[in-house]
């Protein structure tokens, strides 16, 4: 819903929000692409129609683009993939609507495939910095991750990409609300699900604040050629 972006978000999805005079998805579609990923599956709920108008099938941007939508009732991030999975294929990357992530995706995903693991997160040593640190990440490995139980070990914070495998979502009710954080919990406490350190900060437009830091960002890298 958007709420901490209101009145903005009143009338317009998160995805079309303008940033540096463009909607914040074009700029995400861009960097997809420039990364090699043109295979989109995007999960929308409130006032996604207007994402569908505006995108369609994505021809345009030179990617594929799919939508699965929530229907009556919002299904929480993890509900929605779980919607999604028929669209999904046996692995794939999960980004968050509102980040953008100016990273490496190929060696995200070549590292998560040789980890053999169900999971991967990616974490950010954060010290509270951008927002409440979340997890133990110690010697390359995810010792605990948790939104709500917090530890004074928690040094990091989940950077915003993740990469699945479809098992990973076994055992979880189709048609539910499902927190993502959940799943990635408890692969955690089984074991798999693997830790990839990024060294560069995270952008996102969840907040007034993150929506102007990217905004001056963007602005700034395209004065600069």
């Amino acid at each position: 819903m958007a709420t901490r972006l209101r009145p903005i978000t009143e009338k317009i999805p998160k995805l079309l929000v303008e940033i540096a005079g463009e909607p914040f998805f074009s700029h995400q579609l861009r960097l997809l692409k420039k990364n090699g990923l043109t295979k989109i599956v995007l999960c929308v709920g409130y006032l996604g129609e207007m994402i569908v108008e505006q995108y369609g099938d994505g021809s345009k941007w030179g990617v594929s683009i799919e939508y699965a939508f929530d229907g009556p009732k919002l299904l929480g991030t993890g509900g929605a993939l779980i919607a999604a999975l028929p669209r999904l294929g046996d692995a794939f990357y999960v980004l968050y609507g509102d980040s953008y992530l100016p990273v490496d995706y190929r060696a995200v995903g070549d590292f998560f495939l040789r980890s053999g693991q169900l999971g991967l997160m990616t974490v950010y040593e954060n010290h509270g910095r951008y927002d409440t640190s979340n997890v133990e990440f110690t010697a390359g490995d995810i010792r605990n991750y948790d939104k709500k139980i917090r530890t004074p070990a928690m040094r990091h914070i989940d950077y915003g990409l993740g990469v699945f495998r479809a098992a990973a979502f076994e055992g979880f009710p189709r048609d539910a609300v499902v927190d993502l954080a959940t799943v990635q919990t408890q692969l955690c406490q089984r074991h798999q699900l693997a830790g990839y350190e990024m060294k560069q900060r995270f952008y996102e437009i969840g907040s007034h604040e993150g929506l102007n830091e990217l905004d001056a960002l963007l602005r700034n890298q395209r004065a600069n050629g």
